[in-house]
């Protein structure tokens, strides 16, 4: 198909939940570079938000769902699978929790998440309430609409599940005040994504992992943007040092394959039984080698060393922008999960098609802020020349 018939067939069938899709239809990668059916070569800083952490046609991901698919793609849970077993061993063999179940998604798994925290306390009669941060995102299901402290996200669906509280993000008085009898998690992004960027305080988590063992409740991280070296550590968490009870993945864990999972420590997990919780999907064969092939690659000696090599460089590129040009005002975020912020001069949704016209894809997280998730093999030549063309467009 030509890109104006794919364009005209979307718009005439597709349920209108896109605005401004960008006027391209990618065929294929490389590495860091997605090329349009029209052979334009686009460099990628966004890794389809934050889910190609090896690029694109990583050859060691390749050659495993090759392998994958001549055996079997799909196989029900009704039975044992393989790929399940080797991707249970490994998260659990490099996380602090104990169990973990698969899902398709970050909305599933944080859905899950939730569950699982409501079934712990149903011997606790009241005890189901969940605390969440403002500017959070949890997904887009029902629930994960109304656990997400954003409005915009909430309101045209209103009546939500009830039982969910929003307070302030990094401000640790607002979580003690929140906390009631019925108080049953704090569910919160170690960094958040989709809220703009922003990291939690080493002091703001230790404080709530605190506040949690002594009030016995349970705390959750969503950890589907932030987790599985986005951050420069396998997982969130391990840089501040503080342990959740319940964690959830997605994203970047299957290199590019829809996974999700929902990983917990043994006494929280054993309180599901038989018949709980399910998927038809969730743990194929085929989700969980493309899976463990990347937490592989991910977990290969040098690779995270590299990740928090590339982020310091980039971070310093950023801020000699903030130097040189005014309009400028803040870089933010950890590892290679980074915002630009400008003041209200700039329009990020502007830039951002500027950017696009010029062959860099980002992202407008806010309207004054421009979001980068490149794939974890960006290298500093790329970034180079994503900066020099920043420098360009706002010098003029």
């Amino acid at each position: 198909m030509l890109v104006e018939d794919i364009i005209k067939c979307d718009q005439k069938y597709f349920m209108p939940v896109y605005s401004g899709r960008y006027p391209v239809v990618f065929d294929y990668g490389k590495g860091c570079r997605v090329y349009g059916k029209d052979g334009k070569e686009y460099i990628d800083f966004l890794a389809g938000i934050g889910v190609n952490a090896l690029g694109y046609s990583h050859p060691v991901l390749v050659k495993a769902l090759k392998e994958q698919v001549e055996k079997i793609i799909h196989c029900s849970n009704l039975y044992y699978i393989e790929a399940q077993a080797e991707l249970e061993e490994l998260l659990i063999s490099n996380s602090c929790c104990d169990r973990v179940f698969f899902g398709n998604s970050g909305a599933e798994a944080n859905e899950g998440a939730i569950k699982l925290a409501r079934k712990y306390f149903i011997n606790k009669q009241g005890k189901y309430e969940i605390i969440t941060a403002k500017h959070s995102f949890h997904g887009r299901t029902l629930t994960t609409a109304a656990a997400t402290g954003q409005d915009k996200y909430k309101k045209p669906f209103e009546p939500l599940t009830p039982g969910f509280k929003t307070v302030p993000y990094n401000d640790l008085l607002a979580i003690k005040k929140a906390i009631t009898p019925e108080t049953a998690a704090i569910m919160l992004e170690p960094v958040q994504g989709e809220g703009g960027i922003y990291p939690a305080s080493e002091g703001y988590l230790k404080g709530i992992r605190k506040l949690c063992d002594e009030e016995e409740i349970l705390l959750i991280f969503d950890e589907v943007q932030c987790g599985l070296g986005r951050t420069g550590s396998l997982f969130a968490y391990e840089l501040y040092g503080v342990e959740p009870d319940i964690l959830t993945l997605a994203k970047a864990l299957g290199g590019g394959v829809p996974i999700g999972a929902f990983l917990a420590k043994e006494e929280v997990a054993n309180s599901f039984e038989p018949g709980d919780h399910g998927t038809t999907f969730g743990g194929n064969p085929m989700a969980c080698r493309a899976a463990t092939t990347t937490l592989k690659v991910i977990l290969a000696n040098g690779f995270l060393e590299r990740v928090r090599e590339i982020s310091k460089y980039f971070t310093e590129l950023l801020n000699q922008l903030v130097e040189e040009i005014e309009q400028v005002k803040e870089v933010r975020g950890s590892g290679l999960m980074l915002a630009l912020e400008f003041d209200e001069s700039i329009s990020a949704a502007s830039l951002t098609g500027d950017l696009f016209k010029k062959g860099f894809l980002v992202n407008a997280v806010q309207e004054h802020a421009i979001r980068f998730l490149p794939p974890l093999i960006i290298n500093k030549d790329e970034i180079d020349l994503l900066i020099k063309k920043i420098r360009e467009l706002l010098v003029k």
